[in-house]
């Protein structure tokens, strides 16, 4: 409950006010609140006490001293009541580790928050999960198998974790929140529940919150710094009982995931790419390495042991796929096999096809007419196409 100005605070008003507080990471937050109560760690913040401790020093070196007077001298200036009541204007709740409202999932792990703020219902987390992760300079190939991830795992009924980052990470949960009925789709970010990063994403924010669960360590006001996604990486990991990486360059920030997945004892997933796209590059490695290939949502529930009610999907859509393509003429199904799965131009499209440059044309035009394919520019490329009636 939230306290008034003379009334007593629970113990999570002080966790957020320690979390707030400057040069605060997960290791030093975890050192204060192992050491003693949060309203105890607050009060020697405020003393200037709290590196005296060799448990909390060791978290704040290489200058203790210096961090405990920082700690002291912002810790001055807060309103502990006043930042409670923002927490409940803002709908954002605050949990800490070994409290009734903390997620089970995370409470034993090795890296687990000291304190979680959350926006949205927290039963999201009762579905079984699937991490969707990758670069936010994915190609367009890399997005559709994001999104049509995330709708036919949501509609499966798991519940679909990224971290609501451009690229890789919006295509889930767009793709999750498509699914009609499907499970609620689970964000964990790297700011504050009330600053939207990227801004673009400020919709899809507010849908994952109305229909599933936010997850930050960031109290309110923490801005997107960098060195809070890599660490926001391992919450990913722990939460998910399996990894899938779409696409991500050899050292993109899915690296950090994978790590964390793998030191979890995780299944890490990986989506086929071109050998010539660097966007692949990490997801072809990880299968040469030997992960589970993943070429749609049936490879993960199959994973999950959920594969029962999909028998014979897969079969299905290749047999329909293959009949739109026999109902092309010759020539746009020409077009088609010479554009293949990477971005052309209407010269390499002539060139490979050996059309007339007009036909190419002509040919590209009923493609994209028809959801075949994507124009950008002088760049055309291949994209998934349902079978007319399917989401």
């Amino acid at each position: 409950m939230i306290g008034d100005a003379g009334g007593e605070l629970p113990a999570e008003a002080y966790g957020a006010a320690l979390a707030g507080l400057p040069a605060m990471g997960p290791a030093r937050l975890v050192a204060l609140l192992s050491r003693w109560p949060a309203a105890d760690a607050w009060a020697r913040v405020g003393r200037g006490r709290a590196a005296a401790d060799a448990a909390v020093a060791g978290a704040c070196r290489p200058d203790p001293a210096g961090v405990a007077l920082g700690w002291k001298r912002a810790a001055a200036s807060v309103d502990v009541h006043a930042a409670w009541s923002a927490y409940g204007r803002a709908g954002v709740t605050v949990a800490l580790r070994g409290s009734s409202a903390y997620p089970s999932h995370l409470d034993n792990d090795q890296e687990a928050p000291a304190v979680l703020f959350a926006r949205g219902d927290p039963g999201a987390l009762e579905a079984r999960r699937v991490a969707i992760v990758g670069t936010r300079q994915c190609t367009r190939y890399g997005f559709d198998v994001a999104r049509d991830l995330g709708r036919e795992l949501a509609a499966a009924g798991v519940a679909v974790v990224s971290g609501l980052a451009l690229g890789v990470d919006g295509a889930a949960h767009t793709g999750a929140l498509a699914a009609p009925g499907g499970a609620p789709p689970v964000a964990v970010v790297g700011s504050g529940l009330d600053v939207v990063y990227p801004s673009r994403h400020a919709s899809l924010w507010a849908a994952v919150a109305e229909r599933g669960l936010l997850l930050s360590e960031a109290p309110l006001g923490a801005r997107p710094e960098s060195w809070r996604f890599p660490v926001r990486n391992r919450v990913l990991a722990a939460l998910a009982e399996v990894v899938v990486v779409v696409e991500s360059h050899v050292r993109g920030g899915s690296l950090h995931t994978v790590d964390a997945a793998i030191g979890r004892d995780r299944l890490v997933m990986a989506v086929p790419g071109s050998v010539r796209s660097p966007a692949s590059a990490f997801p072809n490695a990880l299968l040469a390495d030997g992960c589970p290939p993943v070429r749609d949502a049936l490879d993960v529930l199959v994973a999950l042991g959920l594969s029962a009610a999909t028998s014979g999907v897969r079969d299905r859509r290749v047999r329909e796929t293959a009949a739109a393509v026999e109902d092309l003429d010759p020539d746009t199904r020409a077009a088609l096999d010479a554009l293949g799965w990477e971005p052309a131009t209407l010269d390499e499209v002539v060139s490979r096809s050996r059309l007339e440059p007009g036909a190419a044309s002509l040919a590209l035009a009923r493609l994209e007419r028809e959801g075949w394919i994507r124009t950008d520019g002088a760049w055309s490329e291949r994209v998934v196409r349902r079978a007319p009636g399917r989401p």
